[in-house]
């Protein structure tokens, strides 16, 4: 709001009251990555008009035969529980069409891996169809390092709305339990125009903020809002998981998948980042999200070499 005037009239003269009052934005991070996850970029935080790599990010296939959650070695592919594999769909017959197998791991740089999204249900067409429906999504796991092996945090389901028209996307938050089906809070369920695009955004403006506690972390952000940089302390207060936050989480840009070379663009409430494994979970997110884009694609449009284990894999 700017330039509000009172006016006031006494013995024929005015007097006037300006009033200027500026809102700042909620301050955030600023990530991009260099290039396509599926070209395994590196990511910047970006500053104004400075860029700082932060982290790098390693897109893999899995073999195409191996359906074996559990046997992946420990932080190197994720490793959930065997209680998850009924709900997250264990393909036993897989069909002849499917995308499947593909992860992408967040590494510091250092080179230790501090997130890790991976594609855990395959996306398949519904039968009678090319393409990838609602009642039969794909989903992809966020896991965060947890000693020595991966911790799933979220997770992330993707399909082709009926008219095609629109990538739709439900993202929920996986919660400890002691029982057999985990809990989840679903934190956004919406729609990406296919055609141009758009942004994927998680904003709890109106849910209630409780903190929650954050794993170890090699290293932490500075201030936000493009200041601030990498340290060396460590904070004892996280991010999202288990509880739902108050304010803009995130959002991350998404085009169609068609276009030149894809530069995701990630921003992040400075709320949410108290260590690099904080970040590097929503960056992972925004590229699960971005690879949804192409493997919710129809089955009749064949995609990118990077994203193909064989000419017989994706049709």
């Amino acid at each position: 709001m700017d330039g509000l005037i009172l006016e006031e009239n006494k013995k024929g003269e005015s007097t006037q009251f300006y009033l200027c009052v500026r809102v700042e934005p909620d301050p955030r991070y600023v990530f991009q990555f260099g290039g396509d996850p599926e070209c395994s970029p590196q990511v910047f935080q970006v500053q104004g008009s400075a860029r700082q790599a932060v982290f790098t990010c390693k897109f893999s296939l899995r073999n195409p035969g191996d359906r074996n959650l559990v046997s992946m070695p420990s932080m190197t592919e994720p490793t959930p529980s065997r209680n998850w594999l009924p709900s997250l769909g264990a393909d036993k017959h897989p069909p002849a069409k499917e995308r499947k197998g593909w992860s992408i791991t967040i590494h510091d740089l250092s080179g230790s891996p501090v997130a890790m999204a991976s594609m855990v249900t395959p996306f398949v067409p519904t039968p009678g169809s090319d393409h990838v429906s609602q009642s039969n999504p794909g989903a992809w796991l966020i896991l965060r390092p947890s000693h020595g092996t991966w911790k799933p945090w979220g997770r992330l389901e993707a399909w082709r709305e009926r008219n095609a028209s629109a990538l739709g996307y439900r993202f929920e938050l996986l919660h400890d339990s002691v029982s057999a089906s985990p809990s989840t809070t679903t934190l956004v369920n919406s729609i990406i125009k296919a055609k141009n695009g758009g942004k994927f955004t998680i904003d709890m403006t109106n849910s209630v903020s409780t903190p929650a506690s954050s794993p170890h972390s090699s290293c932490d952000f500075g201030s936000g809002s493009g200041s601030g940089s990498w340290s060396g302390s460590e904070f004892s207060l996280g991010m999202l998981s288990p509880f739902v936050h108050k304010g803009f989480v995130m959002q991350s840009s998404v085009n169609n998948g068609d276009g030149p070379c894809n530069k995701p663009e990630v921003e992040i409430g400075v709320q949410h980042v108290n260590c690099t494994e904080d970040a590097a979970a929503f960056v992972a997110l925004a590229a699960a999200v971005d690879l949804s884009v192409d493997a919710c694609k129809s089955f009749t449009h064949k995609l990118r070499k990077e994203l193909r284990q064989s000419q017989s894999f994706v049709v």
